[in-house]
């Protein structure tokens, strides 16, 4: 399971050869130093950068990039060499000069699998336009990662500077040329932002190939990652991860001519002659997004759904959405900064006034204060108005955006429900409730995680964490299995029949109630387990499915799976936990939830953490393996740009309604034929 360091926090490496990844949302330059036992770099021999990428057992990117996949074979260094350190930078005389105005960076050392090992985000950055993210370390014979996040106002120079590197400024002169060279070269990054004073999103280009972005923190750069944002969109940061489109006729670091394309020269030729027939393109561009009619004279123009980039409407709904996010949170942040401000600045001039003792006579001291009154609530008023100005912009849009979701975006509310019918694909995300901001509360952005669900998720029933809610324990029990019941339906309805299997571990029986949608419509191969002996059949069947999957994945043999093994995602729904359930049972539900997601198998828990107590650290991992949700609003979750801290509303249908079981209807009636 991945190590998510904090500063200062190290972890060991039980591998050699190994890749640092890194995630930044925009193009940075990576490199790396090697030192001796004194932390010192001895020269610029020592140094691995966009201009000399290659040292002995060490390779970075040769060119800036907002990711990068930095190899490492630990074994194959110099034996002086007792540290690496991992670099970031942001690009001389390119975007932005300070760390402090983009995502927080995300570094990840993995093996060559792919597998993380230790994660790190670089929060707290603010001048800083260097920083040395990790070091990989030696430690009586054993290496060790560490995360640093030492960051360095006076960029590479004064970074090297510190490590000892004699010419510091000469080599920084020289990494920093080598960059741009590189960015010359490189393909155009898409059309950025439209500025605050005009938040309307630019339409993509129709031509082929345009660079499409991902979404999240996540992470997620202007796009989220996910809480993505994530690779993500974190955000657990509410969100997401996301790949790259692939662009056609793209191949390594230059763009190169699409044969399919339909070649009309418009001049003297420049280059050879395109002879394909121009009826025969194979690869068409994607359609245009629609556009806002023009705006009158200074007004911001009229929001249009799906007016994000993508090549669908799908995609272009979902950067759009994620984008919502981006901006509700950097408004917030303003507002709260200029408050912050305004607050400062008020007591240094109190004090100022007051700290002289002639001030006190004659009534100076009340004028001071009052003027310095006056002077923070018309700060104030000036922040409220912008944010207002913002938010109002926003909800214009989430107005003709909300209507237009498709169902996997959906609330349970919106009639696209209504028209449901079971899906021919997977979607790129689905929906898992809403997310809002204290001082937004009337203007919610969907919360969208990515499919195939990257991690499990875990219902908080729990009574400490919900303090301010009415509800009792048993009725908080109760509206959570309520909200995993929704949350598995709304999965089951955005997957192709036959491509998503739900189990429940319900071991007393308390369920019923809430179980009762998914058992009436029959999408259940089974009935819920009950008791140990149910426990502990289902556990080991979906145990035994990791182990099998795992095998063939890993020996190439994919096609050797037993010809009964259900291939469809697997969901294991467990109420209660951890009641019913004997150290082996935690054993192996640690072990789905560890290794599951890789191979199709996903964990939703319903339990308090209270409850599981007595195992101590034992389910530590198992809690931050998950993606937490309540099911009453809270605000838990955390976003990895401004540190902003969301309120969660989940995702339930409204009372009374009939549409969980209109759709788990449509879904049980589209696995029959699939079964047959």
């Amino acid at each position: 399971m991945t190590a998510e360091l904090v500063r200062g926090q190290n972890h060991p490496l039980s591998q050699v050869r190994l890749e640092v990844r890194v995630s930044a949302g925009r193009p940075v330059v990576a490199g790396a130093t090697l030192s001796d036992e004194q932390g010192t770099v001895r020269g610029a021999e020592w140094v691995a950068h966009p201009g000399a990428p290659t040292l002995p057992g060490l390779e970075v990117s040769k060119q800036a990039a907002a990711d990068h996949r930095l190899a490492f074979d630990l074994d194959a260094l110099p034996g002086t060499v007792h540290r690496v350190s991992v670099l970031l930078a942001l690009p001389a005389g390119a975007g932005p000069v300070r760390f402090g105005a983009v995502a927080a960076p995300f570094v990840a050392v993995t093996g060559l699998d792919g597998s993380e090992v230790a994660s790190y985000t670089i929060t707290g950055l603010d001048t800083e336009s260097a920083v040395v993210a990790l070091e990989l370390y030696r430690r009586q014979g054993a290496w060790k990662v560490r995360a640093v996040g030492q960051g360095y106002a006076g960029g590479l120079a004064e970074l090297l500077t510190d490590q000892g590197l004699p010419e510091a400024r000469r080599l920084a002169d020289t990494i920093n040329e080598a960059v741009a060279q590189g960015l010359a070269r490189s393909v155009p990054a898409p059309s950025p932002r439209t500025p605050d004073t005009d938040r309307s999103r630019h339409a993509a280009a129709s031509a082929p190939g345009p660079d499409q972005p991902y979404a999240g923190p996540q992470g997620a750069s202007g796009t989220v990652p996910p809480l993505q944002t994530p690779s993500s969109s974190p955000y657990d940061t509410p969100g997401g991860q996301g790949a790259a489109v692939p662009q056609p006729g793209y191949q390594g670091g230059t763009a190169q001519p699409d044969p399919s394309a339909v070649g009309q020269p418009s001049g003297p030729a420049t280059g050879p002659v395109d002879y394909s027939h121009p009826g025969r393109r194979t690869s068409a561009p994607p359609t245009p997004p629609p556009t806002a009619p023009p705006a009158p004279p200074g007004q911001p123009a009229r929001p249009v759904a799906g007016d994000a980039t993508g090549w669908s409407m799908e995609e272009r709904l979902y950067n759009q959405v994620w984008g919502m996010f981006e901006d509700l949170a950097r408004t917030t942040a303003a507002y709260r900064s200029a408050v912050d401000f305004a607050d400062s600045r008020m007591e240094q001039e109190l004090d100022k006034a007051l700290s002289d003792p002639r001030s006190r006579i004659g009534g100076q001291s009340d004028a001071a204060r009052e003027a310095a009154q006056a002077k923070h609530a018309d700060l104030v008023d000036q922040a409220r108005a912008a944010l207002d100005r913002d938010l109002a912009q926003l909800a214009a849009e989430a107005d003709v955006v909300e209507p237009a979701l498709p169902a996997a975006y959906a609330r349970w509310d919106n009639p696209v429900w209504h028209g449901y019918r079971v899906p021919m694909e997977i979607p790129m995300a689905v929906r898992l409730g809403d997310l809002h901001l204290p001082e937004s509360e009337e203007l919610s952005i969907p919360m969208l995680v990515r499919l195939p669900l990257e991690r499990g998720l875990w219902i908080d029933s729990g009574r400490a964490t919900l303090e301010d809610s009415l509800a009792d324990a048993d009725e908080l029990g109760r509206l959570a299995m309520d909200t995993a019941v929704a949350n598995a339906a709304r999965l089951l309805a955005v997957y192709p029949a036959g491509e998503f299997t739900v189990h429940v571990i319900d071991p007393a029986g308390s369920a019923a109630s809430s179980l009762a949608p998914l058992v009436r419509s029959g999408v259940l191969d089974r009935p819920p387990a009950a008791g140990a002996t149910g426990v502990a059949d289902v556990l080991t069947r979906l145990t035994q499915r990791v182990d099998l999957v795992q095998m063939a994945v890993r020996g190439g043999a994919a096609d050797s799976l037993p010809p009964g093994l259900d291939t469809a995602e697997q969901l294991l729904i467990v109420n209660d936990f951890p009641h019913g359930f004997d150290d082996r049972a935690v054993t192996q539900l640690r072990y789905l939830a560890d290794e599951g997601p890789a191979v199709g198998v996903h964990l939703m828990l319903v339990a308090d953490r209270e409850d599981a107590a007595g195992y101590g650290p034992l389910l530590d991992p198992l809690w931050r393996g998950l993606l937490r949700l309540t099911p009453v609003p809270d605000d838990h979750l955390a976003d990895p740009w401004v540190g902003h801290a969301w309120t969660y509303e989940p995702a339930l249908v409204p009372p009374g309604s009939h549409v969980l079981q209109q759709v788990l209807a449509q879904v049980a009636e589209g696995r029959r034929p699939w079964n047959r």
